[in-house]
C-alpha cells in the first residue's frame, strides 16, 4: 500500500515491552504515528504475529563472502551489512579480529568514512590485546600488550564520533589503560581472557563496561576458581552471548541468564564471519574454514567463527531455551543498543519500514515490514 494506512499487529514490540492492541501508521516507508486500533482511523491492516525493531549485533566479523580482517574498506562494511540485513539484522558493528597494526588502522579509516551509513553503527576492535592461551582462531603472531597505537587509533574513531566496543583482556593491559579507553568514550569489554575473577573485577573498577561471548574463550567457572566465566556471572554488567547450539549448549545459555544479578544483563552476538549469506568456505589468515554439519571448523576440524544469524538465536532463546518472546527480542534489540548508547535502535516510531521485522507469534523472522506482502 502506497497511501497511508494503519498495520494493527497482534503484538508491537518497543522499548523493551510486547504491546497489545496497538497500531502503526505508515506514510511512504516511515513510521509515523502509534496508537491504540480504538484511535485509529483511515485503511488498516491487521496481521497476525510480532511488529518489533530489527536487530542489532555488535559482533559481526563477516557476511556475504566478505571478512572484514580481509577488505577492511568502506564497501566490505557495506557488504556485511547488507548480507545480515537480508536475515533481520539492521544494525551491526563490523568487527576486527587479532591482526596487524596497519589492518587495524586502515578499518579504522573505513569506520570513519562509514559514519552514518545504514546499518553500520560503529566498531568492534576484537584483538590484538588478549591472551595467548584464549585466542581461540586470534592468530598468535598478532597478539601483543595494549600500546599507545591502539588507544591513539581509539581516540580518532572516537574524536569522528564513531562508536568503539574493544574487546581485551585484563592480563593484556597495564594499570589506568582501560581507564583511559573508557575516559575517551569506548565501552571496553572483557574477553578472550585467562585471568582470574580479581582480574576481572580490577578491570570491572576500571570502568570495563561489557563481557565477550561469555563461556568462549575465557577461563572456566570451577568450584574454587571461579575465572572470567564466574566472574562475569556475578556482575552486574550486560555479556555478550552465542546462542547457535554449538559454541554454548542450550541448557548453559539458560542457566547463565537466569544466574545473573539482575535482569536484561545477557545479549545476543552471532559473531558471525562470511558464510552467512555467503560461500560454505572462506580464508583467514592463511587457514582455510569451511561449513561441516552445521559447524564453522579449520582444516584440522576445530572450531572457528560462528555461522548464525541473529534471527536463527533469537528463535532458539524461545523454542529451545525457553525464554518469552519479549526478554529474546531484548536481547537482540534492547540490550545491545543500550551497550552501545542507541537508544533510537530500540524505537518503532520514526524508523524506517526496512528497520522493522515481522515475526510469527514464536518469534520467527519472517520478514521486514517494507517486504510485508
Amino acid at each position: 500500500m502506497t497511501t497511508p494506512h494503519w498495520i494493527a499487529p497482534d503484538l508491537l514490540f518497543q522499548d523493551g515491552t510486547l504491546d497489545p492492541g496497538l497500531a502503526l501508521r505508515i506514510e511512504g516507508d516511515r513510521v509515523t504515528d502509534i496508537k491504540p486500533r480504538a484511535a485509529m482511523s483511515g485503511p488498516v491492516r491487521q496481521i497476525e504475529g510480532i511488529i518489533t525493531p530489527g536487530y542489532v549485533d555488535l559482533q559481526v566479523n563477516g557476511g556475504g563472502g566478505v571478512l572484514l580482517n580481509q577488505t577492511p574498506t568502506v564497501a566490505g562494511m557495506q557488504a556485511i551489512a547488507a548480507a545480515h540485513r537480508r536475515f533481520g539484522t539492521v544494525a551491526i558493528l563490523p568487527t576486527l579480529i587479532t591482526d596487524a597494526p596497519e589492518v587495524l588502522d586502515a578499518t579504522a579509516d573505513a569506520a570513519i568514512a562509514a559514519r552514518g551509513q545504514k546499518g553500520i553503527i560503529g566498531l568492534h576492535i576484537e584483538g590484538p590485546h588478549i591472551s595467548v592461551p584464549r585466542r581461540g582462531t586470534h592468530a598468535e603472531r598478532f597478539v601483543r600488550p595494549l600500546d599507545d597505537r591502539t588507544i591513539a587509533v581509539v581516540r580518532r574513531l572516537r574524536a569522528a564520533g564513531v562508536p568503539v566496543l574493544i574487546t581485551l583482556a585484563p592480563e593484556a593491559v597495564a594499570p589506568g589503560q582501560i581507564a583511559a579507553l573508557v575516559a575517551l568514550g569506548a565501552v571496553v569489554s572483557i574477553g578472550h581472557s585467562d585471568t582470574t575473577a580479581e582480574g576481572v573485577r580490577t578491570a570491572l573498577a576500571e570502568g570495563a563496561g561489557c563481557f565477550t561471548h561469555l563461556f568462549n574463550a575465557m577461563s572456566p567457572l570451577l568450584h574454587r576458581s571461579p575465572g572470567v566465566v564466574g566472574a562475569a556471572l556475578n556482575s552486574t554488567v550486560p555479556s555478550g552471548i552465542i546462542c547457535d547450539g554449538i559454541h554454548v549448549a542450550d541448557e548453559l545459555v539458560g542457566l547463565a541468564i537466569r544466574a545473573r544479578p539482575a535482569p536484561d544483563l545477557m545479549f545476543l552476538v552471532s559473531d558471525a564471519m562470511p558464510t552467512v549469506g555467503g560461500p560454505d568456505h572462506f580464508r583467514l589468515y592463511d587457514m582455510n574454514l569451511h561449513l561441516e554439519n552445521g559447524r564453522l571448523v579449520n582444516d584440522e576440524g576445530s572450531l572457528a567463527g560462528a555461522h548464525v544469524t541473529m534471527a536463527e538465536s533469537v528463535a532458539r532463546l524461545v523454542s529451545t531455551v525457553g525464554l518469552d518472546p519479549a526478554q529474546a527480542l531484548r536481547m537482540a534489540v534492547t540490550v545491545p543498543a543500550s551497550v552501545m548508547h542507541q537508544p533510537a535502535l530500540t524505537q518503532l516510531l520514526g524508523r524506517a519500514t526496512d528497520d522493522l521485522l515481522h515475526l510469527d507469534a514464536c518469534a520467527r523472522f519472517l520478514t521486514t515490514l517494507d517486504r510485508l506482502g
